[in-house]
């Protein structure tokens, strides 16, 4: 056994080496994403590296877009020893594919709200406002926003 697996933490160790809070730590737990910690007779729960690292492997997964559904699959690839890297850049080119469309539906709205903001010259009665219309669906550029 590797010397830093020795080292037992509490939850809120945890969490802070982590950046997390506690709260985090119990859902990822619920929703096995770490591993189940052992249990001291007392019932406190001890964690060791391992769950720190497997927090912040999750942590690290979120912020390129995973959810935590795929940040799951991810970890079990991971853990299986029959997983190829292959296996993996499949995963990651699938997320790649997501995040490429979103920005595209993000540059539609944004073209949208750029198009929106300059019909508008922001006086007059809020009746005639061009926004309001839009989004009311009563000129060309509510068809837009569907």
């Amino acid at each position: 056994m590797d010397t830093k697996e020795k080292i037992t933490y509490k939850v809120g160790e945890v969490a802070r080496k982590a950046g997390v809070n506690k709260e985090t730590l119990r859902y990822y737990e619920k929703r096995k994403l770490i591993t189940k910690p052992d249990r001291r007779r007392s019932g406190y729960r001890i964690f060791t590296q391992h769950h720190i690292d497997q927090v912040k492997f999750i942590k690290r997964a979120q912020e390129l877009g995973f959810t935590l559904s795929e940040v799951k699959e991810l970890l079990e690839l991971r853990t299986d020893e029959n997983t190829t890297c292959s296996e993996v850049k499949t995963e990651a080119e699938e997320k790649y594919k997501d995040v490429v469309e979103k920005i595209e539906d993000l540059q539609r709205i944004k073209t949208t709200l750029v198009e929106l903001i300059d019909s508008c010259s922001g006086s007059g009665p809020k009746g005639d406002c061009p926004i309001l219309e839009a989004l009311e669906g009563e000129n060309e550029m509510g068809e837009n926003l569907r």
